[in-house]
């Protein structure tokens, strides 16, 4: 997906670490509860320190429709973040993201035309009417209105078991909403939970949408329980089975904790796999002295680090892993447009067509309704 940011004035771009933050300090007192600054997880250090409220996208999402005071809501964070903001807050709350070309790239693995051929091609080949879409929040606000017109739902790391059970009842309780699941767009997590629910590996198919039918065969298609689009984190990708063996032979006695976003080959051989809150308590609740290698992003698990000085937190890549597109949301971009706001004008507001908003969250409240 192509966005284009306005480069920012030299004013911003030569400024001082110093001055960036006194004008950045100023602008939020200036605003007052008018405006809430959301920081994700993965944020840089240097603009979390700012955030009103920090989390995943979707609790960040929901935070700022609670707050229907902060009429003026800037997500640090990446652009399908604040497209899910949009769509949750109410009319008069603006969302703004301090840089567009803040992306990210598993979400830009899935477009809405390419989703919509691949609906097209399976239907030539089995019962399109028993499949039902599910879309990893990591998508943007067109997919989820795709996911919400087709009877599917959204799902989190967090409780993507529970929409996958939901959609398929894995246990046999009658309760099916179809046959199949086409699942998009990282094919790591919907893989990971798939071998959580019991399903084989001929199940758990592969869809490139780049090959006709996915590059499977007819019967490949009208076999499969999950089909799981060609799509990744480029974070969570690069952690091996030789990073956690070299954890282990470095610090025996160590805690492996990693993403379900990562391979199912390093999954399986972590001592505890969850989302990114399910990795902070999972900190939280080792015991003074514990040493934990982490498989997530690296302003997190420095983050980790540096709260819990009792215990030991290690990121698993020994060449680091930033999330290259969130750290584009920098101290220059944040101060750029909350003085724009002062100034009585709205920059990079982030809004959603009506329609697509309305289906959109149909499928995230669908969601809800599940978990």
């Amino acid at each position: 997906m192509i966005r284009l940011q306005t480069p920012l004035p030299e004013r911003y771009t030569t400024a001082t670490a110093d001055d960036l933050a006194r004008w950045i300090g100023d602008a939020k007192a200036a605003l007052g509860d008018r405006l809430m600054i959301l920081g994700h997880h993965y944020q840089r250090t240097d603009v979390m320190r700012w955030a009103d409220a920090r989390g995943d996208s979707f609790a960040l999402s929901r935070t700022a429709a609670e707050r229907r005071d902060a009429e003026l809501v800037v997500f640090c964070g990446v652009h399908f973040m604040a497209e899910a903001a949009d769509v949750l807050t109410a009319d008069h709350q603006q969302v703004l993201l301090p840089d567009l070309n803040a992306g990210c790239s598993m979400a830009d693995m899935a477009d809405l035309e390419e989703v919509e051929d691949a609906w097209d091609e399976l239907a030539r080949v089995t019962d399109v009417e028993r499949i039902v879409p599910v879309t990893y929040m990591n998508s943007s606000a067109a997919l989820k209105a795709f996911v919400g017109r087709h009877g599917g739902a959204v799902c989190t790391s967090s409780n993507a078991r529970a929409v996958l059970t939901w959609a398929l009842d894995p246990e046999g309780r009658g309760t099916a909403q179809g046959d199949k699941v086409l699942f998009f767009p990282d094919q790591h997590l919907g893989r990971n939970t798939g071998y959580q629910l019991g399903y084989r590996p001929e199940e758990l198919v592969l869809w490139d949408p780049r090959r006709p039918l996915g590059g499977l065969a007819d019967a490949d298609v009208k076999g499969a329980r999950l089909l799981l689009w060609r799509g990744h984190c480029s974070v969570h990708q690069r952690f091996r089975p030789e990073h956690v063996t070299a954890f282990r032979e470095a610090h025996p006695g160590g805690t492996v904790v990693v993403h379900p976003e990562c391979a199912h080959e390093v999954v399986e051989q972590a001592d505890l796999v969850g989302s990114t809150d399910f990795i902070i308590r999972a900190v939280a609740d080792a015991p003074a002295g514990a040493v934990l290698g982490v498989g997530t992003e690296i302003h997190l698990v420095h983050r980790l680090d540096q709260e819990t000085p009792d215990k030991t937190v290690i990121s698993l890549d020994p060449l680091v892993c930033p999330c290259a597109t969130m750290a584009r949301i920098d101290p220059a971009h944040l101060a750029w447009v909350l003085e724009g706001l002062v100034a009585g004008e709205v920059r990079n507001r982030i809004t959603v067509e009506p329609g697509t908003a309305a289906w959109a969250k149909v499928a995230l409240e669908r969601m809800l309704s599940i978990t």
